[in-house]
């Protein structure tokens, strides 16, 4: 998805290296108007997926969270209607670049600002987001097509169910990067090292095991190039719990646009494991 810049110096032009930009630069560009996918911005910094649900679902999710926690990967949650948290010292409401409304399981709205959807019974969740170990990929020399073309990453709905957790019931979202089949090994073992974001892959090669029928029509995301020589390599991804939501038709929810994410003040070095 691309911006609607107003000129090229302006606010909301997009910027030329957002790896370079501080997170509270990011973030104030998506509040005047910058929206488009996160990929590649911040580097050294860690990013998140959001969902905002009801307090009255709040502990249905902790739990859907605790037993799904390759794809639910939990950095941080406020109290209701909280707007800001320890890993995120700006507005959730209009700091990321695009939202997902939801009522009864029914996507109504996608907004650049959700500030007049905000309620003030909401609870936020952050989701660890597997942006936030492509640094390490790209500095060990594993290329990332949808960072290098400007496209959002591919993410698709698998036919993996997720265990339940009291309202709350819905299949696997993966994320998936084409990687060169001699950096396979690598791949899993850089991102294994960051468990807090998704961590190893959970399924390298055939989509099919997955349930996925073409890789060229992602259920989200934009779709990427798999070249002879590269192999799928597929990662749990955290619209994982927008699926669930779209599933278990909750009364409502608030949600980041996938690929357009929460950019933390955690560097993501604080995530990584020996």
């Amino acid at each position: 998805m691309s911006d609607t810049a107003a000129g090229p110096d302006g606010p909301r032009a997009a910027p030329a290296v957002p790896a370079r930009l501080a997170p509270a630069e990011a973030r104030e560009r998506f509040r005047a108007g910058l929206r488009m996918p996160t990929a590649g911005f911040c580097a050294g910094y860690a990013q998140a997926n959001l969902i905002a649900l009801p307090r009255d679902l709040a502990f249905d999710f902790l739990l859907f969270a605790q037993r799904n926690p390759k794809p639910c990967p939990v950095l941080d949650v406020t109290g209701p209607g909280e707007v800001s948290a320890p890993v995120f010292a700006g507005d959730l409401r209009s700091d990321l670049p695009a939202y997902r409304v939801y009522e009864h399981g029914r996507l109504v709205a996608e907004t650049a600002d959700a500030t007049a959807y905000w309620r003030p019974d909401l609870v936020a969740f952050l989701i660890g987001c597997s942006f936030t170990f492509e640094s390490p990929m790209q500095e060990a020399g594993i290329p990332l097509r949808h960072i290098d073309t400007g496209r959002n990453v591919a993410m698709y709905t698998t036919d993996r169910p997720c265990r339940p957790a009291g309202r709350l019931s819905g299949p696997l979202v993966v994320s998936m990067r084409p990687v060169p089949a001699e950096r396979v090994a690598d791949a899993v073992r850089i991102t294994a090292r960051y468990p807090s974001v998704h961590g190893a892959p959970v399924h390298v090669g055939d989509p099919a095991g997955l349930g996925i029928a073409d890789l060229g029509t992602p259920d989200f995301g934009d779709p990427v190039e798999v070249r002879p020589g590269e192999v799928p390599v597929f990662w749990a991804c955290g619209v994982t719990p927008q699926a669930a939501v779209a599933a278990s038709a909750p009364e409502f929810a608030l949600a980041h646009a996938p690929g357009h994410m929460a950019i933390t003040d955690a560097r993501d070095h604080d995530y990584q494991v020996p």
